[in-house]
């Protein structure tokens, strides 16, 4: 039987199009879902400030009646316009083990993206690099970090059997928090006298926010700014994830260095693993999940880092260290004795020799493909 095409309409075809993957990896121990509420908000543009600059269309594939597949097909106008592309990213890609499934719904991206231009389409991609992107292709045994994409083995080849390219590659490694510090910490006094430079004092995120905030994520656009197909925020998203994040993020586990006239210079936000809680609580935070999301945030022996930066001028003069200590001793102090990375593209060696004086550990892969339209 062929396979039938839905676009998204109603929030009924929403609601099956985010609650698809978790009929699709029933039974996968090692899926973590997406949070749900965040799903829905994302497609929302009243809530999503991205739709200032993208346009996106949503569809569903049928099989035998039943549904198979999803995909969004997206166009962010301003990463088109920085980088002098035009491309049509696909991203929120989940199919079952079906190559006329995956070409009928990329089909439909290629058809919406050559309709308004496009000459490429890459993925899997999100509106800006605040969702999650790249299909996982080495690593499938490791529970999945609650901010990354988990796929199954077969959404590699067959997009190959289709045409499809890498573009680019992400490492993960685990780095191991142990008792045995690294040397760098020892110049940390002197970079402070040479420097003017210290971490800030907090007694909450909250706090941090107030002060911070805005800030750290205008610094985020300027040292992110020449990395692989990055889009600036606005403040309207800027103040969406604050409102996002900040409730979920503990100040041990929140390092912001400041110069000598307090103004902040690099940044590091980790949060304990809350994988297995939102695993648990199937991607809802009601009526427990907020509760084993809290019980996770106090007691967990693993960290996720979600993002780290130091601006330009002072990469190199040592603000990482002092950011790393702060972070390190904290983790110590928790019991925690994992550090799980953030995606790293693995030609940016300049972040991955950030961790060079720790013991790491190969831990994922992920990968973004193209195809000429």
């Amino acid at each position: 039987m062929s396979v039938e095409l839905k676009i998204v309409k109603t929030r009924r075809d929403l609601r099956r199009f985010v609650d698809f993957p978790e009929k699709l990896y029933k039974g996968c121990e090692n899926w973590v879902p997406a949070l749900r509420g965040d799903e829905f908000d994302t497609f929302n543009k009243k809530k999503n400030g991205a739709y200032d600059y993208c346009e996106s269309e949503c569809y569903l594939a049928y099989k035998d009646g039943k549904l198979a597949g999803r995909v969004a097909a997206i166009i962010n106008r301003t990463a088109n316009e920085v980088w002098k592309e035009k491309n049509v990213r696909f991203g929120w890609l989940d199919f079952i083990e079906d190559r006329e499934v995956l070409k009928v719904l990329l089909d439909a991206v290629a058809e919406w993206g050559r309709a308004r231009g496009c000459t490429r389409m890459k993925g899997p991609w999100g509106f800006t690099d605040m969702d999650k992107e790249g299909l996982l292709v080495e690593g499938y045994e490791h529970l999945s970090p609650f901010t990354c994409l988990y796929n199954y083995p077969y959404y590699d080849t067959l997009l190959q059997e289709l045409g499809f390219h890498k573009d680019v590659d992400w490492t993960q490694r685990i780095a191991l928090v142990k008792e045995e510090r690294p040397p760098m910490f020892q110049f940390a006094e002197l970079i402070e006298k040479r420097y003017g430079l210290h971490v800030a004092k907090a007694r909450s995120t909250r706090e941090l926010n107030k002060k911070y905030g805005l800030p750290i994520f205008h610094m985020y656009n300027d040292t992110f700014a020449p990395l692989f197909q990055f889009t600036p925020l606005t403040d309207r998203q800027i103040d969406r994830y604050l409102q996002t994040y900040v409730p979920i993020l503990r100040p041990e586990f929140v390092s912001v260095c400041l110069d000598k006239d307090e103004r902040p210079v690099g940044f590091i936000f980790c949060v304990p693993s809350l994988a297995k809680a939102v695993k648990q609580s199937r991607g809802r935070l009601f009526p427990f999940g907020f509760i084993r999301i809290l019980h996770a945030l106090r007691h967990n022996d693993t960290l996720e880092a979600l993002m780290i930066g130091v601006m330009p001028e002072y990469q190199g003069k040592g603000a990482n260290v002092l950011m790393f200590q702060q972070i390190h001793e904290n983790a110590l102090k928790l019991g925690i004795d994992k550090l799980i990375l953030n995606p790293q593209l693995e030609e940016n060696f300049k972040v991955q020799s950030l961790f060079e004086q720790y013991e790491t550990v190969p831990f994922m892969r992920r990968r973004a493909y193209y195809k000429d339209l």
